[in-house]
C-alpha cells in the first residue's frame, strides 16, 4: 500500500514508538491521527506533521468510539492502523509488600490487550467500506507486542502475559479480514529507546544495550517506524509477529 494521501491512526502517538511511526507516516505523505491518553502530547507532535490530536482511553470502548468519529468527521475513514499505546508495568506476583492486587494485573490487560482489540475492531469497522485499491487491498492493522510475550522476566507476569494476547491475537484476526482485505501483523520489540528507559542513568542504559548480540545498543524509535512503514508497503506480510530485537533472548532477570 502507498501510504501518500491515505489516513492513519496512530496510538500512543505522543511519544516513543508511536511519536516515530506518526512522523514517518507524514513524511511518506500520509494524514495521520495521534490518538493518546496524554492529549497535550499529541497535540504537540501533531503541530509539528501536521497532523491531529485525538484524546483517548484505549481501553474504553466509549473513548475509542469516541475517537474514531472525531477521525472520521476531520480526515475520513482510515487505511492503516498502528496500535503503539500500551503500559509496561513490573511487578512480582509475590513481592515484598504482599501479593501483586488484582486491579495492577488487570490494568495491564485492560490496556495493553484489550485496547488493541478495542482500536482494532473499531478501525476494521471504519475501513471495511473503503473502495478497494487495485490488489483488493483496504488497510493494515500493526500491533505492537514485546519480545517479553516469549520470554517474559520475573516481574513481567502482568506485561508478559498482555503482550503474548496481542501476539496471539495477529493472525486469528489475519484470517477473518482477509475476507475484506484487511492485512494484520505485529512487531515484537526488544529492548528500545522509549521515554521509560531514556530516565535510566547512561550507565544503566548502556548496560542494557550490550546485552543485545548486535547491534549491541537500545533500539531506535526510528527503526520500528522504518518497519511498520515497510509491512504497510508489503502485500505478502500478513498474520505474523515479527521480532525486532538484535537476536536478544531475555535471561529470567
Amino acid at each position: 500500500m502507498d501510504i501518500k494521501g491515505i489516513v492513519a491512526v496512530v496510538t500512543g502517538g505522543a511519544s516513543g514508538l508511536g511519536d516515530a511511526t506518526a512522523r514517518a507516516l507524514a513524511a511518506g505523505g500520509a494524514k495521520v491521527a495521534l490518538v493518546d491518553y496524554n492529549e497535550e502530547g499529541a497535540r504537540k507532535t501533531a503541530e509539528e506533521i501536521g497532523g491531529i490530536a485525538v484524546q483517548c482511553d484505549v481501553s474504553k470502548a466509549e473513548s475509542g468510539e469516541a475517537a474514531f468519529a472525531r477521525i472520521l468527521d476531520d480526515l475520513g475513514a482510515p487505511r492503516v492502523l498502528i496500535n503503539c499505546a500500551g503500559v509496561a508495568p513490573a511487578q512480582k506476583v509475590l513481592g515484598r509488600n504482599g501479593v501483586m492486587p488484582l486491579d495492577d494485573y488487570r490494568r495491564a490487560i485492560e490496556v495493553n490487550l484489550i485496547g488493541t482489540f478495542n482500536m482494532l475492531r473499531l478501525f476494521a469497522d471504519a475501513c471495511q467500506g473503503l473502495e478497494p485499491q487495485a490488489s483488493g487491498e483496504r488497510g493494515v492493522i500493526i500491533n505492537t507486542a514485546s519480545v517479553a510475550a516469549f520470554e517474559g522476566q520475573i516481574g513481567q507476569t502482568a506485561y508478559a502475559s498482555s503482550k503474548a494476547g496481542v501476539a496471539g491475537l495477529t493472525l486469528p484476526a489475519a484470517r477473518e479480514f482477509a475476507q475484506i482485505g484487511i492485512r494484520v501483523c505485529t512487531i515484537a520489540p526488544g529492548i528500545f529507546e522509549t521515554p521509560m528507559l531514556k530516565g535510566l542513568p547512561e550507565a544503566a542504559q548502556e548496560s542494557l544495550g550490550k546485552m543485545v548480540p548486535f547491534p549491541s545498543r537500545l533500539g531506535r524509535p526510528q527503526e520500528y517506524a522504518a518497519l511498520a512503514l515497510h509491512i504497510i508497503q508489503n502485500e505478502m506480510l500478513n498474520g505474523e509477529t515479527i521480532r525486532l530485537d538484535g537476536a536478544i533472548r531475555m535471561a529470567p532477570r
